[in-house]
């Protein structure tokens, strides 16, 4: 995502579900949307710390910390976020399937 690169879209599931820090729950046909008209460019996404790792089968949670950058729509932000994601195996390939994120405030 720091690359802005579309190649992240596969990384996702088809069924992949993003819950934002405000709320804001996105598809991957929003994400898709949002991602094309560049309504979010990210300048820095530093890992932070992952606080916890766990494998159940062929499904990963993964909870981290990172901190971004960005503009979006024209307007610079930075935070740091707290996320967990769901990743699943299929086919030998990982796909995130799920990912919620909480601001951490100073």
């Amino acid at each position: 995502m720091q690359n802005n690169d579309s190649k992240i879209l596969d990384l996702f599931e088809s069924n992949v579900s993003f819950g934002h820090s405000n709320g804001w729950i996105q598809n991957l046909d929003d994400f898709k949307k949002d991602y094309s008209s560049k309504k979010v460019s990210y300048k820095e996404i530093k890992q932070l710390e992952i606080s916890e790792l766990k494998q159940f089968k062929n499904t990963f949670s993964v909870r981290r910390k990172i901190k971004v950058s960005g503009l979006y729509k024209d307007q610079d932000f930075e935070m740091k976020l707290a996320l967990l994601e769901i990743w699943i195996k299929k086919k030998s390939i990982w796909k995130l399937w799920s990912r919620q994120s909480v601001e951490i405030k100073p």
